[in-house]
């Protein structure tokens, strides 16, 4: 369970709450069950599998990322995590201080860095990927293979719908209102 409601409860709540309201039911039920289905399955790799490790989701996505497309710029790196840059910085510090990623200077630009794993964060990788891997069989294990595979294909559509034209919604829906600064998500210290 990823929360304090089981997703039943949830559900239910989500009924009372909204009954009344014209929405596209279908639609919200499905990404709201991606999203408690993320949050399920992150908290279950993260308490097994990668404790074991001693590894937080973000550390296992950097190493995964770093492992799977080599030496790359730290920008491109928090990119394909889903992080923000800043958050790459903490990240990449402690792989680094357990001698499982090195940071480097840009072969060609000495305003940049690049990441790449060392021969211990490559030897953790390949010994607890297929640990990891046995986990997701476990997380799937009430589909069968053509589920996983139609579930997989149908995810992937989303995101590929979203890579081509989340930007253009995006925009449209703002219009000609500039986005405000992100946030880290602290308030601001007053004196």
């Amino acid at each position: 369970m990823s929360g304090h409601h089981t997703i039943a409860e949830t559900e239910k709540a989500v009924q009372a709450k909204l009954g009344s309201v014209p929405l596209h039911r279908e639609q919200m039920a499905a990404i709201s069950n991606v999203h408690r289905a993320a949050t399920a399955i992150r908290q279950h790799l993260e308490n097994s599998v990668l404790r074991t490790s001693d590894l937080t989701w973000t550390g296992f996505v950097v190493l995964w990322v770093v492992w799977i497309w080599g030496e790359m710029e730290t920008r491109y790196v928090a990119e394909e995590a889903g992080i923000s840059k800043g958050t790459l910085t903490g990240v990449a510090k402690t792989l680094q201080s357990r001698g499982l990623l090195e940071r480097l200077g840009h072969p060609t630009d000495g305003r940049l860095a690049v990441l790449r794993l060392t021969p211990e964060g490559e030897e953790l990788m390949a010994d607890l990927f297929p640990k990891f891997n046995e986990e997701e069989v476990f997380v799937s294990g009430p589909l069968a293979s053509s589920e996983a595979q139609s579930l997989a294909e149908m995810l992937r559509r989303i995101v590929t719908h979203l890579e081509a034209n989340g930007e253009q919604r995006r925009l449209d829906l703002r219009g000609d209102t500039p986005l405000p600064p992100r946030r880290s998500g602290r308030r601001a210290k007053h004196g």
